[in-house]
């Protein structure tokens, strides 16, 4: 193998999101084993549409993780479950329900929490873990505030995303909608700016990078993702409940390292960490399909988070090992040889 093609080679295997696909694939034929009918085009659009909240969750906790200074937030679960609140305890009722009214609102909710975020994290110098925990714990409670009990009523246009045109699920136009803003915001300067502060915010600092401002965006996009989510839920479940929301930042912290996005930031993306949500959307529909009881759903959560950060912490290793050997490897040596 000619050097060129070992250096290829090692960066297909280094993909960040090479495992989740691994992982993924396997879990898809395990359903597909445990239910036959698992992958029906019919039940496509219903399928997708309870799988979609895991991705977006996932999604949206990803940008403050890349950012890197132990960048994390907390609060997108409950933001989801709020704006869910928001929509039917408050705009459908006072006829702020047409799609062109209601997604400008929610989605400013979104970027108005994780502004406030962003603020406490970047400039304040809060450390992000307590000041996201903090927005998670108002937006809990203010959630039951808004919406007591579970219940209200979708808007028409958010229902028919519960089902599809054909095989076609409704609810993917929320997911890549999304998914297609983030790729524009990260095509800008902004996408390289973001993965240089992720990586070494010291050295982006000393290139003229304004690494708070950077890490502020990161922030208000996770906000904006965060009440797509909400959409969703109302989307799946045709109502709201003020309870949902909280439990999918477990969801969320555990898919985005499984999806091969750093910790320590400064590597990963959006699609590895919807894949990670989709995979643990399978391990959760493979136990209901063995009629596994409930109880033992979050401990699967648990042990997947367990697992994707020891394989997060040895891939970040193993990439310190190959930036050394390319760091002190005599000229024309094979780096891709001495880092494998």
């Amino acid at each position: 193998m000619t050097g060129r093609s070992r250096g290829a080679y090692v960066r297909i295997l280094d993909w960040y999101a090479l495992p989740a696909v691994a992982v993924l694939a396997v879990l898809l034929i395990a359903n597909v084993i445990a239910e036959a009918s698992f992958l029906t085009p019919s039940n496509w659009p219903a399928t997708f549409a309870t799988m979609a909240p895991f991705l977006l969750v996932a999604m949206a906790i990803t940008p403050p993780i890349i950012s890197g200074g132990g960048g994390v937030d907390l609060s997108v679960g409950p933001l989801a479950g709020f704006v869910g609140a928001v929509i039917v305890a408050k705009l459908v009722p006072n006829g702020l329900g047409d799609a062109w009214i209601l997604v400008p609102i929610v989605v400013g909710i979104g970027m108005g929490i994780g502004f406030v975020n962003g603020i406490l994290a970047s400039y304040v110098r809060l450390p992000p873990i307590v000041a996201t925990l903090g927005m998670y714990l108002i937006l809990a409670g203010w959630t039951l505030k808004v919406l007591p009990t579970a219940g209200g009523t979708a808007p028409k246009w958010l229902s028919d995303l519960s089902g599809g045109a054909g095989p076609i699920p409704g609810t993917l136009v929320l997911v890549l909608g999304a998914g297609a803003a983030w790729t524009l915001l990260n095509r800008s300067a902004f996408g390289r700016n973001l993965l240089a502060v992720g990586g070494d915010d010291r050295a982006a600092f000393t290139a003229g990078i304004d690494v708070a401002r950077v890490r502020l965006i990161a922030y208000v996009a996770a906000g904006a993702i965060a009440a797509v989510a909400g959409m969703a839920f109302v989307a799946n479940l045709q109502s709201a409940d003020p309870n949902v929301g909280p439990p999918y930042t477990l969801i969320a912290l555990a898919a985005a390292p499984l999806g091969g996005v750093s910790l320590a930031g400064g590597r990963g993306g959006l699609f590895g960490a919807a894949l990670g949500g989709a995979t643990l959307f399978l391990v959760s529909h493979l136990l209901n399909a063995l009629t596994v009881s409930a109880f033992v759903t979050p401990i699967a959560y648990g042990g997947m988070l367990i697992f994707a950060l020891a394989a997060n912490s040895l891939g970040d290793w193993k990439r310190r090992g190959r930036d050394i050997a390319a760091e002190t490897a005599p000229p024309g040596a094979d780096v891709a040889a001495l880092g494998s």
